[in-house]
Parts: structure tokens; C-alpha cells; sequence
């Protein structure tokens, strides 16, 4: 009888295999058209899985609300994020599948021979000038509520054969450190420099506690190759061209950045869209026809595109979010004369 208490386990389980079949067989989730695409549709399941996870989890945590009112209101938030995380999953297999026609549709899977690479940070065969990693260089970025510090540090660390320098990112917002970043970066001897993963840490301070210091709320991002299946990314080409587009991370549904070169031949005022918020005294004083611009994004975050510019010998000088308006720019660097009269934000 539908009435017994195991009747109704078996009836909520076939719900459940219900609606997670519903939402792995929507439109696209098994197409087959590359491996690329198979990716793209293979993560799409996997998400679909994790929103019905996520709610009966939820709905577990609403169960045991003591108060009606209270209990209501649970049931109801939890059912609103399984709609707007459904959503999401329809969003990042469409803009995945964006990507694969960019990319290309093969598999990812990079000669990542140690014999190709350097190992003295110090005597590097052809140093990259659009992402110098001389030991010791520093950059610091601002923003409108953020200060970026950049060090490459007098560390190595040997991942999956490679050896990677050791570069420290920390961001500041109102003074207080609010993420800790190691990242791992491999040189090259033809001068392109790979990703090869980063340990993150994001910060978090509370009102109420005392001592009020910063503690940890995730290291979501992190990843290395090398561990579960993870694979190295390239930070930056040795000769990039315009339409090149390449992976600067790969590790599926944590971190997939994604670079599209959009100019190696910048100077502000000779292209309206790629002047769009770069600051002109700032991009005048680096840029001479030889700035690299990229555009780049996450596959996890559909629709987000930032633009990066590169000027030789000092790398990254400004990053702009066009959506949030958001401009990152350089403020200091303490290893070439020019950063010593970078124009004021």
C-alpha cells in the first residue's frame, strides 16, 4: 500500500530519479560533437546531480525548524535555489559549449615533458617579457576597495616532474587580508609559461568575535596538476597572436579560465573598444603598439569577461571588468624605472 511508511521512501526516490532524469535529458545534455562537447555535457549532468543534492540537504536542515513560519520560509529558499542553480547548469553548458568553439573540440590533454622546461629560475633559456618571473619582482594593483600585491618568491615547488616557482598573491579590501594565494608557475625553454595550479585561501572576519582576525572560509579554486586529473593551463604564449585562445586552467567544475588574445599591437586611441575604461595616461606611459590584450573568463561564471593588458617587461598593467566596471590597475613594481612615474589612480 502507497500509504505504508516504506511506500512512501520508494515513491519519494522515484520523484527524486524523476526530476534528476528530467534535468539530465534537456536539450544538449547528450549531443555528442567532440570531446570538447562531451565535456561540456558530462558536466552538465554532474551538475544537475549536485542542485538536487544540495536541495534535499536543504530541505533535511528545514525539517528540523521547530517553527511553522520559519519552516515555510526554509522549504521555500531552498526550492528558489534549486530553480536558480538549475538555471545556472543551463548557463554554464551553454557557455561551455560557447567555448568549445573557440577552443577547438579535442582532447585536453598538454605534453607536459619536464625535459621541456627550465629549472633555474635564475638562468631561465628565454624569459617571458609579457610575464616576467625574476625572483623577487613585486607589482602592486589597486582598485576602487582593493589593494593586489604580486611577488614572485625565492621558492620552487616540483609538480608532476615540473619545477614551478613559487609567486604570492594577496588581496587586501579596507586593509584587512582577505585572500592568500600561491601560485605555481612553470617556464617554458621556447619562453611560454604554464599554470600549473595554486593554493588558495579566502578570508573572512566576523563582527562579534574578539580578537576580530581574518580566518579561513574556503579554498575553493585551488587545484594542482597532476592531482586528480587535473591538468596544467598556459598563462601566457611565447608568441601570441591575435585569435589565439587557449585553457589557463583545467580543473573540471572548480577551475576552467579560459584566454582569448584579442591584440599584441596595442596603443591607446587606434581601437575605441579595447580603449574602453583603460585609464589613457596609464596605457600611454607602457604602451607603444607593443601591449598584448586578452580577453578572458571562467566557464563557471557565464557571461563574466574581464580584459587583461600586458605591457613587455612588466606583464599585467591593468585588468577591467567592463560589467561591474571594475578597473584593476598597476600602482608600483619595484624592478623596472617605469613603474617609478606610473600615473596616480
Amino acid at each position: 500500500m502507497l500509504g505504508t511508511k516504506e511506500s512512501r521512501s520508494v515513491l519519494g526516490l522515484a520523484r527524486v530519479l524523476a526530476i534528476v532524469g528530467v534535468i539530465c535529458a534537456m536539450p544538449g545534455a547528450s549531443a555528442a560533437g567532440g570531446h570538447c562537447t562531451d565535456t561540456a555535457n558530462a558536466l552538465f549532468s554532474a551538475c544537475g546531480f549536485s542542485v538536487q543534492d544540495d536541495f534535499w540537504v536543504a530541505s533535511a536542515r528545514c525539517i528540523n525548524v521547530s517553527d511553522p513560519k520559519e519552516r515555510n520560509e526554509c522549504n521555500q529558499d531552498a526550492a528558489q535555489e534549486r530553480r536558480e542553480s538549475s538555471r545556472l547548469c543551463r548557463d554554464q553548458l551553454n557557455w561551455r559549449l560557447a567555448a568549445c568553439g573557440v577552443i577547438g573540440e579535442g582532447r585536453y590533454d598538454p605534453d607536459f615533458d619536464p625535459a621541456l622546461f627550465d629549472s633555474d629560475f635564475a638562468h631561465l633559456t628565454k624569459p617571458n617579457p609579457y610575464f616576467p618571473l625574476g625572483i623577487g619582482n613585486r607589482w602592486e594593483y589597486k582598485s576602487a576597495d582593493e589593494v593586489n600585491t604580486v611577488e614572485v618568491l625565492d621558492r620552487t615547488k616540483l609538480i608532476d616532474g615540473v619545477r614551478c616557482i613559487v609567486v604570492l598573491d594577496q588581496v587586501f579590501r579596507h586593509g584587512e587580508l582577505t585572500e592568500d594565494t600561491n601560485d605555481w608557475f612553470a617556464q617554458a625553454k621556447d619562453g611560454t609559461t604554464w599554470y600549473c595550479g595554486e593554493e588558495t585561501k579566502e578570508l573572512e572576519s566576523f563582527n562579534g568575535d574578539h580578537p576580530k582576525l581574518p580566518e579561513l572560509v574556503s579554498i575553493d579554486g585551488s587545484f594542482k596538476a597532476g592531482r586528480d586529473r587535473d591538468k596544467p593551463g598556459i598563462i601566457f604564449l611565447a608568441s601570441p597572436a591575435p585569435g589565439d585562445a587557449y585553457l589557463e586552467e583545467f580543473s573540471l567544475d572548480n577551475a576552467e579560465d579560459v584566454t582569448e588574445i584579442l591584440s599584441t599591437s596595442y596603443a591607446y586611441g587606434h581601437d575605441s573598444a579595447l580603449d574602453e575604461m583603460v585609464p589613457k595616461a596609464l596605457a600611454q606611459a607602457l604602451c607603444h603598439g607593443d601591449c598584448v590584450v586578452s580577453k578572458n573568463y571562467s566557464l563557471l561564471e557565464p557571461g563574466v569577461i574581464s580584459r587583461k593588458y600586458y605591457a613587455p617587461g612588466i606583464g599585467v598593467f591593468l585588468e577591467v571588468e567592463p560589467d561591474d566596471q571594475v578597473v584593476v590597475r598597476l600602482t608600483s613594481c619595484n624592478f623596472d624605472p617605469r613603474c617609478a612615474t606610473l600615473p596616480a589612480p
